[in-house]
């Protein structure tokens, strides 16, 4: 099937089966186009937890359509490739929690949404990159054990000395490669730029950035901003956006290395195929979810 029959088929079976397609900004374009809601994983996870549909369909990776689950338990969710994941999901272990509430008694454990539903069943709280630094700032403990991203717990300690904030050695890949000799050689040859950061960027990229934020906010940034140019310190997907919200402005990457194969697995083959035949099914053990929940609602009701 070309794109276009694909693109009409996947509109007719959302309404016969009453299902409602959720896309991250990092999946192919062509599949931000069919989505009810394209975002980030916050604004996602809130899509989620409103929809009155019976049937969600989650363009992302599986954190993402686990989150969706833990939300909705009685809900449908679908995940067109269940093998798409993500690394830094997987970068912190139950061993390393387990020690750093041993170590300290008055503790936060802030889980990054980017986590598997076991870690947040370990966690107090679980934030995003728009909502981190403000809920850190709102806890009411002292020491905040960060996971499982580094540059992230690194970025939310620089906005909120007061807390002694640390982490474990998780990254997300695509985010970890950009160095700033990278940066440098993109302003070299993009003098007029601005440099636009997520904070899974390493610190040293974000000291050099003119704004740093989530995809989202990048998004808005660009959108309000009169400036032409910028350096885009994310994953490729978002140029999709940008380009809508941002026409007749100049965007420049680093290299072709940032690009999450993962989302790019996401295709509109396989949501048709998902729709079709109602798989693959997102699971979540009861027990788990249960407990992954009170962090889950926690981010909600303190974001």
């Amino acid at each position: 099937m070309n794109s276009d029959i694909l693109k009409n088929s996947i509109s007719k079976l959302k309404e016969e089966k009453d299902a409602i397609v959720l896309a991250h900004y990092y999946v192919d374009g062509d599949v931000q186009e069919i989505a009810d809601f394209v975002g980030d994983s916050y604004y996602l996870s809130q899509k989620a937890l409103e929809s009155d549909n019976k049937i969600i369909v989650f363009c992302g990776v599986h954190f993402m359509a686990e989150s969706a689950k833990i939300l909705s338990p009685h809900k449908t969710v679908l995940m067109p490739d269940s093998s798409a994941d993500c690394p830094m999901a997987h970068m912190v272990t139950p061993k390393e929690i387990k020690k750093a509430r041993e170590d300290y008694d008055d503790l936060a454990v802030v889980c990054y949404i980017n986590s598997t539903a076991q870690i947040k069943a370990l966690s107090d709280v679980c934030v995003t990159s728009a909502n981190a630094v403000n809920i850190v700032k709102n806890l009411k403990e002292e020491n905040i054990f960060f996971i499982p991203d580094k540059n992230l717990g690194q970025y939310v300690a620089s906005q909120v000395p007061d807390k002694n904030i640390f982490s474990n050695d998780g990254c997300c890949p695509v985010h970890n490669i950009l160095t700033k000799n990278c940066i440098n050689e993109a302003i070299a040859s993009n003098p007029d730029a601005l440099v636009l950061a997520h904070p899974e960027c390493s610190f040293d990229i974000l000291e050099m950035a003119d704004f740093i934020g989530s995809t989202t906010s990048i998004i808005e940034y660009v959108s309000s901003s009169k400036h032409n140019s910028f350096i885009i310190c994310t994953e490729v997907g978002i140029l999709h956006q940008l380009n809508k919200e941002g026409k007749n402005k100049n965007f420049h990457l680093f290299n072709e290395q940032q690009v999450c194969q993962d989302m790019k697995k996401i295709t509109l083959e396989k949501v048709y195929n998902s729709l079709v035949s109602l798989e693959p099914e997102i699971h979540v053990n009861n027990d788990i979810s249960l407990k992954a929940k009170t962090a889950l609602e926690m981010m909600h009701k303190l974001a």
